[in-house]
């Protein structure tokens, strides 16, 4: 169930690739859309880039959710935009692992901006919608939280952490009209992967993530992948045992 009128979507972290390409599909519907983000000037101009695909209004805030007052900040978000629909959270770091095995301030950086941060504000989110009886609330995830690999395990734990809690929100929200949904995309290429070496299968597009989000924030389980196929490379990766997988090198 949503409001009368165009669909209100607050994006937290509007500034990503994904998140990006989800509010150009939000765009062609003609929503409204909040976009929140660090980066004011980069903002005004996928704000400019959205009006011209056809949002209806597009709103900007500066907001850093390191530091940022949640409450007050989310209440004056959503009231700008005349009320929230649904709220995509897109933000995070992948953080260098190698350093952040040594670092506990590098470390702890990840897993601020990955769970702490982000765990804050989806509880925030919840209690809006549950509040307003209706919406939905999609979180970006990622398959690096279901297993631990030595190549990730550090941003792999912190997104392991907001899985479980958008899992348990949407426990909560049974019944209730609210709806909470965690997305786990594999590799994409975008701007967080810069540094890594892309193609091949395992691959996905920025566009093609952005199509399960907004689906999801329609329609399915609390656990969705993105791509599909994921759910199954996962799964039997999560069934390899011990000894084999530590010989593993990925």
């Amino acid at each position: 169930m949503t409001s009368n009128g165009p669909l209100r979507v607050l994006m937290l972290g509007a500034g990503s690739g994904i998140a990006q390409a989800t509010a150009r599909l939000y765009a062609d519907e003609n929503a409204v859309l909040g976009l929140a983000g660090r980066n004011a000037g980069r903002l005004a101009g996928i704000a400019d880039d959205l009006r011209a695909r056809g949002a209806t209004q597009v709103e900007t805030f500066d907001v850093d959710f390191t530091t940022a007052p949640v409450l007050p900040t989310l209440a004056a978000m959503a009231d700008r935009l005349g009320g929230v629909d649904h709220v995509i959270l897109a933000y995070g770091v992948l953080g260098e692992q190698a350093l952040a095995e040594r670092d506990p301030t590098l470390a702890q950086s990840i897993i601020d901006v990955n769970f702490g941060s982000a765990a804050v504000w989806t509880l925030a989110v919840a209690a809006l919608l549950e509040r307003q009886g209706r919406g939905s609330l999609v979180v970006l995830g990622s398959v690096a939280g279901d297993r631990g690999r030595r190549a990730n395990y550090i941003y792999g734990a912190a997104k392991a952490g907001l899985s479980t809690l958008v899992e348990g929100i949407s426990h909560r929200f049974h019944r209730t009209g609210p709806r909470a949904v965690i997305v786990k995309p594999g590799p994409t290429d975008t701007a967080m992967t810069a540094g890594m070496t892309k193609g091949g299968p395992l691959w996905g597009t920025a566009e093609a993530v952005a199509a399960v989000v907004r689906k999801a924030a329609d329609a399915g389980g609390p656990v969705v992948y993105a791509p599909a196929r994921w759910r199954w490379i996962m799964a039997i990766i999560r069934m390899i045992p011990a000894p084999v997988f530590n010989r593993m090198n990925f």
